[in-house]
Parts: C-alpha cells; sequence; structure tokens
C-alpha cells in the first residue's frame, strides 16, 4: 500500500514531485510509525466490518483500529469478540494481497484479551498488525505488553503496540512528573514493538467535565495543551530517545456536505481550474479540524486519531511535505554542511542554520519519504480535492 494509492498513477505524477513509497506490514518500524496518518477508529461490533475495511482502503485509508472498548457498551464485548473473529477470518478469505489492506489494529480492554483473541484468530491472525492499549500507565501497561509478548510467541508474528496515554494520574499536576517517568521506562523496555503512542484527550475532558466546541482545537483547552505538551517533552525528543506520538482524535462532522469557505474557493490554487475540482472541494466541518493537524505538526505529533471517514483526506492532504520544505530540508542534510553554518533557503524567503534545524530536516524527510513531496505548484486544496475523489 502507499498514501494515496487510490489515486491513479496519472494522478499521483501530477501532483507529486516525489511520490510516497510502498510500505506494508512487514515493513521497518520506523517507517510504518511515520506512515500510519490518519488511523480510522471503527466499533467491532460492525456487523460488515470486512467490506467496511476494503472500502476503506479504496478511499485512501492505511491504518485502522477496530475497538473493543469505549466505542461499545459493556454488554457487547464477547460479542463484538466474536464478530472480529468473523470479520478477519472473512478477509483473510478474500483473494486480496495482503499489502491492499489497511495495518489494523485491535483496540482491547483487558491484557487477556490479547492472548485470548490471537489464539482464536488462528491463520487469521496474519490480518493483524498489533493491538491498541487503553489507558496505559507504567503498572498498567506492563501487563499489556507481557500479553503482546506471548501472543507474538503463540502465533509466530510480529505484532505491534500502540498505547493509549489517557489515564486521569497523567493529567493531575501532582502525579504526571512520576506517571509519565513509569511510562517511559515501561515503552523504552519494549522499544522495538511499540509503534506509537496515541493521546486520550477525550479523557482528559471528561476528567474536568470539559468538551472542546468545533471551533476550538485541543491545544486551546489549556489543561489539554499542557498535557500534550508535557508527553512531548519526556517521550518525544529527537535524540533517538522518544516515540512518534499521534495528535488527538477530531470528534465533530456534519451529515450535509458544504463548500469550502470563501477564502479557500478563491486560493491561487484554483485559479484556471475546471469547476470540477471545485466541486470536489467539499468538507464537513473542517475548518477547526485543520487548524488542530497544523497545530499537532508545530507541537511534534505526526498522523491522527480519527472517528469519521471524511477527516482521512484533510489529515493526509497535510502531511504530504510541501516542496519548499523538502527543499531546505536537503540542503540542511547536504554532506558538506555537517560542520554547521548558515545558508540561504533555495526559496530566498528565510535562513536555514544548519545544526539546530538537523533534526526537524531528518524528521521531514521521513515524512517526505511516505507522504511523498508536492510539486511546486501543488499545495493543500489541491491535494485535498484529490483525496476526496474515489
Amino acid at each position: 500500500m502507499r498514501h494515496f494509492g487510490h489515486l491513479s498513477p496519472a494522478a499521483r505524477e501530477g501532483l507529486f514531485f516525489r511520490e510516497p513509497c510502498a510500505f506494508g506490514a512487514d515493513s521497518p518500524a520506523g517507517l510504518l510509525s511515520v506512515a500510519l496518518g490518519a488511523t480510522l477508529y471503527s466499533p467491532a461490533t460492525r456487523p460488515a466490518l470486512a467490506d467496511d475495511v476494503m472500502k476503506q482502503a479504496a478511499r485512501g485509508v492505511v491504518s485502522m483500529v477496530l475497538c473493543l472498548e469505549d466505542s461499545i457498551d459493556d454488554a457487547e464485548v464477547i460479542d463484538a469478540e466474536a464478530n472480529l473473529i468473523r470479520q478477519f477470518t472473512a478477509l483473510a478469505d478474500r483473494e486480496t494481497a495482503a499489502d491492499e489492506v489497511p495495518l489494523l489494529f485491535i483496540r482491547v480492554r483487558e491484557p487477556a484479551q490479547i492472548t485470548d483473541l490471537v489464539n482464536r484468530l488462528g491463520d487469521a491472525v496474519r490480518m493483524l498488525s498489533g493491538f491498541v492499549l487503553p489507558k496505559f500507565t507504567a503498572e498498567r501497561g506492563a501487563h499489556f505488553l507481557e500479553a503482546l509478548t506471548e501472543a507474538e510467541s503463540s502465533c509466530g508474528r510480529r505484532l505491534f503496540a500502540m498505547p493509549v496515554l489517557e489515564s486521569p494520574e497523567l493529567l493531575h499536576l501532582e502525579t504526571r512528573a512520576e506517571v509519565l517517568q513509569g511510562i517511559a521506562r515501561s515503552v523504552d523496555k519494549y522499544r522495538d514493538r511499540v509503534l506509537a503512542l496515541r493521546l486520550g484527550v477525550t479523557d482528559f475532558c471528561s476528567a474536568y467535565g470539559l468538551r472542546r466546541a468545533p471551533d476550538m482545537t485541543a491545544y486551546d483547552v489549556q489543561i489539554v495543551g499542557s498535557v500534550i505538551a508535557d508527553v512531548v517533552n519526556v517521550l518525544g525528543r529527537a535524540d533517538g530517545t522518544g516515540f512518534t506520538i499521534t495528535g488527538p482524535v477530531w470528534e465533530y462532522f456534519r451529515r450535509q456536505e458544504r463548500m469550502f469557505k470563501p477564502q479557500l474557493r478563491q486560493s491561487p490554487f484554483l485559479e484556471g481550474r475546471a469547476e470540477e475540482l471545485r466541486t470536489a472541494l467539499i468538507q464537513h466541518d473542517l475548518d477547526g479540524l485543520l487548524r488542530e493537524i497544523e497545530l499537532d505538526r508545530a507541537n511534534g505529533l505526526l498522523g491522527k486519531t480519527c472517528i469519521h471517514p471524511s477527516h482521512v483526506a484533510p489529515v493526509h492532504a497535510l502531511s504530504v511535505v510541501s516542496h519548499e520544505e523538502f527543499t531546505d530540508a536537503q540542503d540542511i542534510l547536504r554532506p558538506d554542511r555537517e560542520g554547521g553554518g548558515v545558508l540561504r533557503s533555495a526559496y530566498t524567503n528565510k535562513m536555514n542554520e544548519v545544526k539546530p534545524h538537523r533534526a526537524w530536516a531528518e524528521r521531514t524527510l521521513q515524512r517526505a519519504e511516505v507522504f511523498g513531496v508536492a510539486r511546486e505548484d501543488v499545495g493543500f486544496v489541491e491535494l485535498l480535492a484529490a483525496g476526496l475523489v474515489t
């Protein structure tokens, strides 16, 4: 699979200076952690889940979480587990190449579910990439990670963990530092199996009876923004000790579609374009989401938890590296610049400091590998328009 792989080769050629690379469930962990993109959550109770998975893959989704936790009622868990077994078996029985199926993760409630589900999946476990571990702390997380290790041994397949940081102890100021240090020790011990860390911002808000409005980002809720900053501070460092940390969920969407606001419709990227490009630019209250995605990146987060398919295309469009970013990153990492120094950007609009900007450049080229580099005259609007066309 690849990002924007649902587009025709001709469409990708028109959009990209460098196209996104291909990857699959067996690709290196470092590549997959960057490639997760918009991870779409779906309740495990959906009766046509296998069909849903393939439908979303055809629309550009590359990672999904099938949820046994908060998205379903406590009384539904047993039936939902049985449904997952049926749906994974149905996926495995299809004559579909493995790399056409998104990376699939199961969000469990308890550690015992990991070993139980892997045993019940049998050969269909080859369709599974790993598990999402809720309310992760050092003490609780240890049991989940031990169960994951046991499940790996029993099925002979690499399985990844994606812990969710959402416990009240992490939110509360008096316990935050200790909890963060405990989490850091736990995930470092299983570094080769922890694909990414996810943020449970809805649970953070719940602890204080809060809910952000559609025109507010998670960063506007200051108590939430402070936790994100501390998580990145401890667990997202660029010195080789950090992990990929994904952006929080955006929980708003609309059923009726409407056109972009006038400022987007008047974008220079649309000048001279056919009317069908305008009609392709449809959103479901995307304004707040777009701001939050930009703030995610500015604060060191990559990818995003999504609960509605309409959120996927914006996340992926904003993940593509611009030609300007790519040019700056390449200049900074030139072998003859290892000694440092300052150079003017090829776009002549900024100065690139080689040593301070090196980590940024390395991360930018990692993102460029999996999301591609846009052509010089291609921007977000055109990438979004293309992503919406299926």
